[in-house]
């Protein structure tokens, strides 16, 4: 399993096409003022945990993402309508943005991190279930090359929706399946764990 994602990793970091629009962060900046209501300012997104912090995000990732709002490729009723107006440079310029400004870690329950931690760090061999680290970095930094997102510092509500989405085929917009086919083998309690762990991770 583990040889089939560094496998993964590398056809996807050198086979992406990273042509893209350059993204103004400044321009990002003025068109932030919709996103805010839920993601906060900076990107943070202070009122509710179940919203992303986007600070310190990849910007090629946030791009992916909106892009997939647009399109019906990822599906969120509050996101879809958001994303529908935004032209390839305002999606642009507000992934520059939003990549530029730094993320707050938050702190991990901490009856929770030694199994988040073990978790994260080296999987479950008895189950299958690959270490996190594997693709998003032993500092939860993720992998700009292979379009791998930053988790570092994430909400654990939200981690822990995106685990169970990917799991239940709500969210099929992962590249080549790899999250899809990493949950299926984990319980609640292990996605409870890695997600508290997480959100006590610094970058």
């Amino acid at each position: 399993m583990i040889k089939w994602l560094v496998t993964i990793t590398i056809a996807l970091s050198f086979g992406l096409n990273l042509a893209q629009a350059a993204g103004n962060p400044e321009e990002g900046k003025k068109q932030s003022a919709i996103c805010a209501g839920c993601h906060g300012p900076d990107g943070n997104s202070p009122i509710n945990p179940l919203w992303p912090k986007i600070a310190g995000q990849h910007p090629r990732y946030i791009e992916k993402q909106i892009k997939d709002f647009k399109s019906g490729n990822r599906t969120d009723q509050t996101m879809a309508p958001m994303a529908m107006p935004l032209n390839d440079q305002q999606i642009a310029d507000l992934a520059a943005y939003y990549s530029s400004q730094p993320r707050q870690s938050g702190e991990a329950a901490a009856d929770m991190v030694a199994a988040g931690e073990a978790l994260y760090r080296g999987g479950n061999p008895e189950t299958g279930v690959v270490a996190c680290m594997a693709c998003h970095g032993p500092a939860g930094s993720g992998n700009p090359q292979a379009n791998f997102p930053a988790v570092a510092g994430q909400h654990a509500a939200y981690t822990e929706k995106a685990l169970k989405d990917f799991r239940d085929g709500i969210r099929t917009n992962d590249n080549a399946k790899m999250m899809q086919g990493v949950v299926t083998r984990m319980t609640n309690d292990e996605m409870a764990a890695v997600a508290q762990y997480i959100q006590g991770l610094s970058r």
